[in-house]
């Protein structure tokens, strides 16, 4: 009897063991890609608000990782400033962090046709390429989740199904961690393409923009400068670039993509997001 008992103990550690061991093998390895510091200027001519809350490195992109965890996915962006959280976010039931609003787009088929070109509102002009839509965009806010969700609900249109809110989003020195199940997500793979949007947090955003902050012609105590007062525009600060090594060119390559003009008072160049894949997409 007492034999038997311990052959079944032996053999559910021994099965548990090897449930865990093949788990471990079928995840894919983490996914890391890098920006150049000092890049924090959107097309190059961007500039910080006067205000003091908007530290140097707030919104410089260094580094992009992408983590699979059994059941979920852990996203980490790390700028090149501490994450601070001037306005005190938790009592408006915030994340614990103020100033960053960081979009992921995420291309999982890399086929034609398939997803969405367009920018979630507020980001201004800016697109993808028909062949590297996005078909999942993961949200990184200081916003709770009643607020964004809320927001989504009512700005997002038909591109609400493509929109994803974490499960828990917090900062941790320099770094936004996300979980995101992968219920709603997917497993990742190999050949998913990534774009990461660095943006402000506007908690009283202008109708119809999805909580993002203005870049004006002239930067102000909370207005980023060097824009357009127009929607000539893209409402972005930094991305990733070139092959996300991290290499120096990679900032003229993001100031390249994201030029801009205007034609009057409408859209002239529109600013053209690349997709960073991960792996070749299969033939």
């Amino acid at each position: 009897m007492r034999t038997n008992r311990l052959v079944r103990v032996l053999s559910f550690a021994t099965l548990a063991g090897l449930a865990f061991a093949v788990a471990a093998i079928a995840a894919e390895p983490p996914v890391v890609l890098q920006d150049p510091a000092g890049d924090d200027n959107g097309p190059g001519t961007y500039a910080y608000p006067n205000n003091e809350v908007y530290k140097r490195g707030s919104f410089d992109l260094r580094k992009v990782e992408i983590i699979d965890k059994d059941t979920t996915v852990e996203f980490r962006v790390t700028l090149g400033a501490t994450i601070e959280d001037p306005w005190d976010s938790k009592s408006w039931d915030g994340n614990g962090f103020s100033l960053q609003f960081v979009q992921i787009y995420i291309d999982i088929d890399h086929q034609k046709g398939s997803g969405y070109t367009g920018v979630l509102p507020g980001l201004g002009t800016a697109k993808f390429a028909d062949d590297e839509a996005w078909d999942k965009v993961v949200l990184l806010s200081p916003q709770g989740r009643t607020r964004l969700s809320a927001e989504v609900r009512g700005k997002a249109g038909n591109m609400r199904g493509g929109v994803v809110l974490p499960s828990t989003t917090r900062a941790n020195g320099k770094t936004l961690v996300a979980s995101v199940k992968k219920s709603e997500l997917g497993t990742p793979s190999k050949t998913w393409g990534y774009q990461v949007i660095v943006q402000s947090n506007e908690g009283f955003p202008d109708k119809g923009d999805l909580l993002t902050r203005k870049v004006n012609e002239t930067k102000g105590d909370h207005r980023f400068g060097g824009g357009s007062d127009y929607d000539c525009d893209p409402q972005v600060l930094d991305i990733l670039a070139g092959q996300a090594k991290g290499e120096k060119s990679e900032a003229a390559d993001q100031h390249k993509t994201l030029a801009w003009s205007c034609a009057g008072e409408k859209p002239g160049k529109v600013a053209h997001l690349p997709m960073i894949y991960a792996a070749p997409a299969a033939p």
